[in-house]
């Protein structure tokens, strides 16, 4: 048995409350060592001499990842202060007990030598999420590229490839003429990326927080779309661009002009004067990346944070947004996240808070910062499972694993899942236009827990490259439209509804099979019962004994055989 593998913190990370009296308890060990654990609990303060409060209860695998096996169980329990440790019996039958980050050859008694968790803490720190978000299909919307109100010249609208400054007059009067297609599809989320005042097409570079891009329309039209949005029961998140501003920007227009007598030098990161601001030069101040035409807020001045949280506050009580995609929320400090989760959730408790972050983001995710992530594991592993083909399935599942042994249990239903966005080449031109692979990806998007996000266009092949062309202008015109594709996913999505077994039910079988490029999922919930199947590969599978089975993708009998990258999802 590997010790050093062995891994347990009485934090809330591996202790935690999933509900008041109910606590889940989570050890890691080296993948394959153990056959058992059992995790022992007692009351602290009652002495066992005179009320013996000892429990026993067995750990189940719940994940396995490259390296690690997760086990958890779930207590009962109602005390001021719980005392715990682990019982690990590995493949040859030898015992050992750890607590408190010590490992032990006899059972613990000692109750200085067990773990310590204080019940009414730990509840207090439960993690609360927004339930009406929880597995959710989002749609995402650039908003200059993906309806107009005014007529647009054709060659102007469909213009491929397209470049960072093509102005396609998109608006918000578009999207609300559209509401209805973004129903039919069966979209719950409309997420739109920046609609503030800016000089670009992308609108990341704001010079007025407080004022709609005029080229969007007008907070009035904002309103409007949220208000219609949520009468057809969608709900509306914007993209809150907090970690730097445009040069245009009021504060760092005030230190471009007075220098070093500006009042509002302590607002961003400068190093010294004459400010640097050309293409190809490193600039003496800090930006987002080393982009000089947008300059990083200091959000530890409190002058500037008090200023982002009042406008982050407006738009939520003017316009009732349910939600702010937040923009580099790696970059920004966790207090500045504490305070503004605080502020937030007191204005509107159900708001979501998402942050953008391309890589594991465990720290921001215990319950008083975010309420989850941009899953750029997910989108990762789809690409090099279905386009590099670089992946294998199990592979591809421990790589969901380790994000799900690492956080809190309650996230998996809300991490956005995507295969592409605006900062990504659409997913049809990694795959080369091969349609069945979009299919798949879409399916594993679609069809698993988690929050899906559709980036505009892609359930009707909406093609592009690496940005900037991966934000062309949206298919409109019916014969340009796959409508095989939009069938597929409103099918998919429509499954995802009518089905919750799919996104809440228990895992009662789980493999994969490399060589065949399988992934089988079988769920249970209440009277739901259904079977997953992705085929990641060319050629042809058998499964006769699935056979007779009902597909619901094809609403007919399942025939035994999976082609190229097919889905079947099977009900009897």
């Amino acid at each position: 048995m590997e010790y050093a593998a062995i891994r347990h913190f009485a934090d809330k990370r591996y202790c935690y409350a999933v509900e008041n009296g109910h606590f889940l308890i989570r050890l890691e060990v080296k993948k394959g060592d153990a056959i058992k654990i059992i995790l022992h609990i007692q009351d602290k303060y009652l002495p066992v001499k005179l009320i013996d409060t000892r429990q026993k209860h067995i750990m189940k695998l719940t994940y396995s990842d490259h390296y690690i096996d997760y086990y958890e169980t779930i207590i009962e329990i109602d005390m001021v202060c719980l005392r715990y440790f682990f019982e690990i019996e590995d493949t040859s039958g030898k015992i050992i007990y750890y607590g408190n980050h010590n490992f032990y050859d006899e059972c613990i008694t000692d109750i200085e030598k067990m773990y310590d968790c204080p019940q009414t803490l730990r509840e207090e720190e439960r993690f609360e999420l927004p339930k009406w978000a929880k597995n959710k299909v989002i749609y995402q919307i650039f908003p200059s590229r993906f309806a107009s109100d005014k007529k647009i010249d054709e060659t102007i609208w469909y213009q491929t490839p397209i470049d960072q400054n093509a102005d396609l007059k998109g608006s918000f009067r578009g999207i609300i003429n559209h509401l209805n297609y973004i129903k039919e599809l069966g979209i719950d989320i409309i997420y739109m990326t920046p609609i503030f005042s800016s000089n670009s097409s992308h609108k990341y570079n704001i010079d007025d927080y407080y004022k709609i891009d005029p080229s969007f329309g007008s907070k009035e039209d904002l309103k409007e779309l949220v208000d219609k949005a949520h009468k057809l029961g969608m709900f509306i998140i914007l993209d809150g661009v907090f970690n730097h501003t445009s040069m245009d920007f009021f504060a760092f227009q005030d230190i471009r002009e007075k220098k070093e007598q500006s009042q509002y030098l302590n607002w961003y990161y400068i190093k010294n004067f004459p400010l640097i601001m050309e293409r190809g030069k490193r600039p003496n101040y800090k930006t987002f990346s080393y982009a000089y035409p947008m300059p990083k807020l200091n959000l530890q001045n409190e002058e500037t944070a008090d200023f982002i949280m009042d406008v982050a506050s407006y738009w939520i009580k003017e316009c009732n947004i349910d939600g702010w995609r937040l923009d580099v929320a790696d970059e920004i400090s966790h207090t500045f996240w504490k305070r503004f989760r605080r502020e937030m959730k007191a204005i509107k408790k159900d708001i979501l808070l998402i942050g953008e972050i391309w890589h594991f983001a465990g720290d921001f995710l215990e319950g008083d910062e975010w309420d989850s992530v941009m899953n750029y594991q997910f989108y990762h592993s789809v690409l090099d499972l279905i386009s590099s083909e670089t992946l294998c399935p199990s592979t591809f599942m421990e790589n969901l694993n380790f994000v799900k042994g690492n956080l809190n249990r309650c996230l998996e239903g809300y991490l956005w899942n995507f295969i592409d966005t605006h900062d990504t080449a659409r997913f049809i031109h990694s795959v080369h236009n091969d349609i069945k692979k979009q299919m798949l990806a879409a399916s594993l998007q679609l069809l698993l827990p988690g929050m899906p996000m559709i980036y505009y266009g892609d359930e009707v092949l909406l093609k592009g490259g690496s940005d900037p062309d991966c934000r062309r202008g949206m298919l409109w015109d019916k014969n340009r439209q796959n409508k095989e594709v939009f069938h597929y996913y409103q099918t998919l999505i429509q499954i995802r509804h009518e089905y919750p077994v799919l996104t809440e039910g228990t895992i009662t079988e789980q493999y994969t099979d490399d060589k065949k490029g399988l992934i089988y999922i079988s769920r249970h919930l209440n009277i739901q019962n259904i079977i997953l199947i992705f085929h990641t590969q060319k050629g042809t599978v058998n499964l006769p004994q699935l056979k007779g089975m009902r597909n619901l993708i094809h609403n007919q009998i399942f025939s035994g055989n999976l082609e190229d990258y097919e889905t079947v999802v099977l009900v009897k």
